[in-house]
């Protein structure tokens, strides 16, 4: 059997298509998720159509590659994982991950995408490095990206306004084992 980069027994990370519209829709419009994506209004089904119809531009261009999270168990689409910022000279790229809906999350959904996403960024992109913020009061994105070797190696300091207050934000690194 041949292995594929992009999905284990579980899960499979796979490319945007039309049929995502209504995920993106909903997802990119819940107000609950906005702070953990620095949203502030919300998005138009028309510009979310017209990101899917990009969304096939070449990763050297758009510097971005978002995958959409499928489990083989839950027969349906859980959530996004993105490669953002991707410095291909310095060798680097941001992480960002989203498991949408509370009944998929704390299920090891978000840790099976992660470790997808760091064996492509590191063995098909040659990536060097990987990063991620996240805000202090994200316990569980915190403990999800150290398990799987991401390092604090910096604090943003009253970074992100959360709730009223200000925030510290941890800022994590995960280098390849080359």
């Amino acid at each position: 059997m041949r292995h594929n980069l992009l999905q284990n027994n579980k899960i499979k990370l796979r490319a945007l298509e039309p049929e995502d519209l209504e995920y993106l829709y909903k997802w990119e419009n819940d107000t609950s998720l906005w702070e953990h994506s620095n949203t502030l209004s919300p998005y138009s089904r028309y510009v979310i159509k017209n990101y899917i119809e990009n969304a096939h531009r070449d990763i050297f261009e758009t510097k971005q590659q978002r995958f959409m999270i499928d489990s083989f168990d839950e027969k349906l689409t859980i959530g996004t994982i993105d490669l953002f910022d991707i410095d291909f000279y310095n060798l680097r790229a941001g992480v960002g991950i989203l498991i949408a809906e509370e009944k998929y999350r704390h299920k090891g959904f978000a840790g099976q995408a992660l470790e997808l996403l760091i064996q492509y960024s590191f063995k098909h992109l040659s990536l060097y490095q990987l990063y991620c913020s996240i805000n202090e009061n994200n316990h569980a994105s915190l403990k999800l990206f150290q398990n799987y070797g991401f390092v604090i190696t910096g604090k943003k300091i009253a970074w992100l306004k959360s709730s009223g207050k200000m925030n510290d934000v941890y800022f994590l690194q995960l280098l390849a084992n080359k």
